[in-house]
């Protein structure tokens, strides 16, 4: 939380300030006149003025001088260099869920680094994207295979919500709804802290307990660490059959690495594991991004949170991949979703998949191995020395009981040597061994437990003991054994992005999205390892540059949106909503208004606000739309009434959903004031909004932004993600807090994330994009989206009816498409036409959402003229096609829209059977003759998919 910036951020040294920022933004001047001049417009002062209401619009950029005026690249390099150089790294044995790992450098260089992997939208349109659906089903077969569960999803956020995932998950499912939930009191702090937050939002009560072999009080799930937070891993059998007896679910957050050497959750009986994969590869982060995981017996296929990717056919009968089961079904069952997880972790789970499959069974094995072997020794060590040490079996990390005094010198001698170890309380330490540690620190930690030196590490051998030994194999599919050569390895990771569309390929005009660019110079310090190799729990003084870091951007956030302090715990959108609506809800209960548990949701809404607002224990009731697209002020004002006495909050967008600046938002504001709520600001359009109006200063009391869309953190084809939250004043006090870190206000609501700030690995990405852009650059950003979005609405309003428009006849940043009158003429649908640009080298947009039958579009301001009026072109040629169906020149089943998209098996087939020619299909334009994109499956069967459910590596036969 913060208030003031840190410290002074000097200015920009260079002449020419606004280098980056022309860089960034696509039109160049020329191509702003001649789209201005389409418009009717004479510049981008006016554009904004006829856009956007004047009661909230700033006719000049606002004053923000923690955003600055813009810097060049190299500055901005610098001044992150100098905040990275303030981080101290240290060697880290604090374990906690976090471990020191190694990224094989092919997989940082073809894989992290790479924008083709980078780039890419979540695989929701599964032709453009069949190469990080392999990737993510490795990751699936992975988990399954080593947690022996027969269902895996795509990754979750992190290992605490997961847990909460799998809290919820049992509750669901149990017949003992009116019991608690147990935790162990092995459970990791950060896991316990989050699985109270979830719980109380949920009005379900959580216990946390040490067990017993048996299970002897009513439970709707129990949730077990394995191994412990302290490293003891203990035999859970009797326990799960007793959990299962009595009706409760069982949950188990497992290691990955663990389980290559013990008994797996799905062999001891539990029905969910989850955890994190991050050592599979995955920088510290000083706390993220990282992939959790979560696999569960298959009765319980169905609850699963997130994506999960599933086996289909195309329509050639080929082996195609697609999201199954529950796909965005937060937007379709909305406030009955399971779970309102919107963004996963696909980049950082292929990375960890990516890391299996260059391992394989037998180097992972070796790694724990090796790793265990190093904590075996310090045992044997410690014990030779006559210290009380852990209790058998343990894998990696050794609990060390001492006097008070004993302990406080071990920590001293310890950070005289530049090592963290972990204080479990004023008598235990305990300390993590992993990846990267070797026989000298194992000497150096004896040292630093006895106070004498070591000259050579004793013989020991402390076997796991019979029953927690795993005997059942693991990663037996080819893939996790055909590569092992960085050769192998560099042309797998090149043939799968050459199988999806990334914004290397073209632009990915998303509505709600923002794919916009991902700079290089605001990628490059993510991978620097003093912002990669911190601890989440490190002491303060080993993370300066990061402070400083989050207090600046905070600080800038708070410029931006107008508001008084601002959380980066959420680390995605839909977190954000959900710790955003806690807020409200502990406001209203300190204040003696518990009772207030209703939320206004428009029913233009994202889909993840009635699911999160469920999630936050909130009752939903639905406000109209009038036919404009607006909130319909009437009903609005009669709910509202209504609900007068336990009205808490209303969630609005803006602009709205249906990309249009809403010229009554303040009255929706005060309408909701007037009865006693509170609005929360879906911050997914903010990009129509930064530098040209605040939404603090509109009226609502609350706002989460998407770092991973207005603020230029990539998409990762899903993940990973930032929604921070900004909040007035009155709301500061309530931010969220951790038990690791002294975060939040005096009021605090408790964690939402497993770290302190979320992700903060990524969050330099975001401060360089402001850094460098500068106020007048951000403005000149917005305008410049808005602009781009009204000269494709011009252009395309006589082939596709623009569904919205604002009250100038002007869109924000987004347009709809209609597509339905023209379904009623050809028989062709919104998927249809999404399916065909494929053909055209592009991807869809947003297909049916938020009106069905409908595409929405948005540019962003990183795309140039002539990219923008080649998707255009694209658009009005498919339109030409569908009219010859319409008019009978083409066949009604057999064309290019319903066969759409075409391969490459089908062009070079020795047999064309269709009324349309080879050409017309692959090649419609000039520029596909010069670059063509080949789709690698044909259209995918997704009702196939899912009466056939298979989420599991098929034989690599099929892949051939």
């Amino acid at each position: 939380m913060t208030t003031v910036s840190a410290d002074p951020i000097a200015p920009s040294t260079q002449s020419d300030s606004r280098e980056f920022e022309r860089r960034h933004i696509g039109p160049r001047p020329a191509d702003v006149q001649q789209m201005l001049q389409a418009l009717n417009l004479e510049s981008l002062d006016d554009l904004i003025a006829a856009a956007i209401p004047q009661d909230i619009l700033h006719a000049t950029v606002p004053y923000m001088p923690a955003v600055g005026n813009g810097m060049s690249e190299a500055e901005s390099l610098e001044e992150l260099r100098d905040l990275a150089r303030q981080n101290s790294v240290w060697t880290s044995c604090i374990g906690a869920g976090y471990s020191g790992t190694i990224t094989p450098p092919v997989i940082q260089r073809c894989l992290i680094e790479d924008p083709r992997w980078y780039t890419p939208y979540t695989p929701y349109q599964a032709e453009v994207a069949q190469g990080r659906l392999e990737a993510l089903l490795n990751f699936q077969q992975m988990v399954m295979d080593l947690t022996a569960l027969p269902v895996a999803n795509a990754s979750l956020l992190d290992e605490s919500t997961a847990a909460a995932e799998a809290m919820a998950m049992c509750h669901a499912v149990s017949r003992n709804k009116d019991a608690p939930f147990l935790a162990d009191i092995g459970c990791h702090p950060q896991t316990l802290a989050v699985l109270q937050t979830r719980a109380d939002a949920l009005g379900l009560e959580l216990l946390v307990r040490k067990f017993s072999d048996r299970l002897d009080e009513p439970a709707c799930g129990i949730l077990l660490q394995y191994p412990a937070t302290d490293g003891a891993i203990y035999d859970y059998r009797a326990l799960i059959a007793d959990a299962h007896e009595h009706g409760a679910a069982v949950a188990m957050a497992c290691d990955l690495l663990a389980l290559t050497l013990i008994t797996p959750p799905g062999e001891l009986g539990a029905d969910i594991a989850i955890g994190s994969a991050q050592r599979f590869g995955v920088p510290l982060g000083y706390g993220g991004p990282h992939a959790a995981f979560m696999a569960a017996a298959d009765a319980l296929k169905r609850h699963l949170p997130g994506r999960l990717v599933g086996v289909s056919r195309d329509t050639e009968d080929r082996p195609a991949l697609r999201l199954a089961l529950q796909t965005r079904e937060q937007h379709i069952r909305r406030e009955k979703a399971t779970s309102n997880i919107c963004t996963a972790q696909a980049l950082l789970a292929n990375v960890a998949s990516m890391y299996a499959v260059w391992h394989g069974p037998e180097g992972l094995r070796t790694i724990a191995e090796r790793t265990r072997g190093l904590a075996v020794s310090l045992v044997a060590a410690l014990r030779g020395a006559g210290m009380a040490v852990t209790s058998e079996p343990f894998f990696d990390t050794v609990r060390v009981d001492m006097a008070h005094e004993e302990a406080d010198q071990a920590v001293f001698r310890a950070h005289a040597m530049r090592i963290n170890v972990r204080r479990l309380g004023p008598t235990a330490l305990a300390v993590a061994l992993d990846e990267t540690s070797d026989g000298e620190l194992v000497e150096t930690l004896i040292n630093v437990f006895t106070g004498c030196p070591v000259e050579a590490l004793p013989a020991a051998s402390l076997p796991l003991p019979e029953w927690a030994v795993r005997t059942s194999p693991f990663l037996t599919h080819p893939i996790f054994s055909s590569i092992r050569s960085e050769s192998e390895m560099m042309r797998y990771l090149n043939r799968l992005a050459n199988r999806d569309i990334s914004l290397a390929d073209s632009m990915i005009p998303l509505g709600s999205c923002t794919m916009k660019l991902n700079a290089a110079a605001e990628m490059l310090p993510i991978t620097w390892p003093e912002f990669g190799a911190v601890h989440p729990f490190a002491a303060e003084d080993q993370a300066r540059g990061y402070a400083r870091l989050i207090k600046r951007l905070e600080t800038m956030l708070c410029e931006i949106t107008g508001f008084e302090a601002c959380s980066l715990q959420p680390n995605a959108g839909s977190q954000g909503e959900y710790a955003g609506l806690l807020v409200i809800r502990r406001y209203h209960t300190e204040r003696g208004q518990g009772n207030r548990d209703l939320c206004l949701i428009p029913a233009s809404a994202h889909g993840t606000n009635p699911a999160s607002a469920a999630m936050a224990g909130l009752r939903i009731v639905v406000v109209k739309t009038d036919a404009d697209g607006n909130v319909d002020m009437a009903d609005l004002r009669a709910r509202a009434e209504e609900h007068r006495e336990d009205l808490a909050a209303l969630m609005i967008t803006y602009p709205s959903t249906h990309g249009v600046f809403e010229t009554g938002i303040r009255e929706i504001c005060s309408i909701v004031h007037a009865c006693g709520g509170q609005v929360y600001m879906d911050g997914a359009n903010m990009n129509a909004q930064v530098g040209v109006c605040r939404p603090g200063e509109i009226g609502p009391d609350v706002c989460h932004l998407n770092l991973h869309k207005t603020f230029c953190i990539p998409h990762g084809g899903g993940g990973p993600g930032m929604g921070p939250i900004c909040v007035a004043a009155h709301l500061a006090a309530y931010l969220p807090s951790h038990p690791m870190a002294e975060v939040g206000g005096d009021k605090a609501i408790g964690a939402v994330s497993a770290a302190p700030w979320g992700s903060p690995g990524i969050l330099p990405i975001s401060y360089a994009y402001i850094r460098m852009m500068g106020a007048e650059g951000l403005r000149t950003a917005t305008a410049t989206a808005i602009l781009n979005a009204n000269y494709m609405a011009a252009r395309l309003q006589p082939h596709y009816p623009v569904l919205y428009r604002g009250h100038r006849g002007l869109v924000a940043h987004e347009c709809i498409l209609d597509v339905r009158p023209l379904q009623d003429r050809s028989g062709v649908d919104a998927t249809d036409v999404a399916k065909r640009l494929m053909d055209y080298g592009f991807h869809a947009p947003t297909v049916s959402f938020p009106v069905a039958g409908t595409l929405m579009i948005e540019p962003t301001e990183s795309e140039s003229k002539e990219e923008i009026d080649r998707y255009c072109n694209a658009l009005i040629a498919i339109r030409s096609e569908i009219e010859e169906i319409a008019n009978g020149t083409a066949d009604r089943d057999d064309n290019l829209l319903k066969n759409a998209p075409h391969t490459m098996t089908q062009a070079a087939a020795d047999n064309w059977t269709h009324p349309y020619s080879r050409e017309r299909a692959v090649f419609p334009t000039d520029w596909t003759r010069r670059h063509k994109y080949w789709p690698p499956v044909s259209r995918v069967d997704g009702a196939y998919g899912d009466r056939n459910f298979v989420c599991a590596c098929p034989p690599i036969e099929e892949y051939e």
